[in-house]
């Protein structure tokens, strides 16, 4: 069994990717990591994954990162690799958005939600109060 993860260099995808090493190591299963895409794949969010895999790897975590390519999109990946036979959870971070973001733009983690294969463990940064 696996617990797969996307990845994205921002503060959602950094406190994903966290959980996501957390439930490995208490389910003992191995990670997959989803991402980053080419528009994100940049030398600081390739460093922040070797950080983070060095963190996986330190807990005895089986690890293998799948890079997303072209136009491929993420929330049409995630929900195709929660239907795979070994993944148990797919872990993603979450944002807060206004209620006309949410109208407008729509919600990869909503549809990856809604849609999964298997159960979704939806995480977010420590945020402070609204404004």
């Amino acid at each position: 069994m696996s617990v797969a993860v996307g990845f994205v260099p921002t503060d959602e995808g950094r406190a994903a990717l966290a959980a996501a090493i957390d439930e490995a190591v208490l389910r003992g299963t191995d990670l997959r990591i989803l991402g980053p895409g080419s528009a994100d794949n940049t030398e600081q969010a390739q460093a922040e994954l070797a950080g983070l895999l060095e963190r996986a790897q330190a807990a005895g975590i089986p690890t293998k990162v799948r890079h997303m390519v072209g136009n491929d999109d993420p929330g049409d990946l995630i929900v195709d690799v929660s239907y795979e036979d070994d993944v148990e959870l797919v872990v993603i971070g979450v944002r807060r958005r206004s209620r006309v973001g949410k109208l407008i733009l729509g919600s990869t983690a909503q549809r990856v939600i809604l849609e999964a294969g298997c159960a979704v463990h939806a995480v977010k940064p420590l945020v402070g109060p609204r404004n």
